[in-house]
């Protein structure tokens, strides 16, 4: 996924949804995310990473369930 904008693309997304947590580049070019909020909110970035930037192909989304932490106050872009 590097080089299309996709971690800019969840950022902007998880900000406008209120989410907090990260994103970020994995050394085997795919993104990952860790997300907190409202499991809507959760389900709604969901939904639109699986449709990613128009710059994206996106083949697959997986996702696990954790507890919530509360650990973070905001969310950002991240290196790995």
């Amino acid at each position: 996924m590097q080089g299309v904008g996709f971690r800019f693309f969840c950022h902007r997304i998880a900000n406008a949804l209120g989410i907090k947590g990260w994103v970020r580049n994995d050394p085997d070019g795919s993104v990952s995310a860790l997300a907190e909020g409202e499991r809507s909110q959760i389900e709604e970035l969901i939904d639109k990473l699986k449709i990613g930037p128009s710059s994206a192909s996106v083949k697959k989304v997986k996702v696990r369930w954790i507890p919530f932490s509360g650990e973070f106050k905001s969310f950002e872009v991240v290196r790995y």
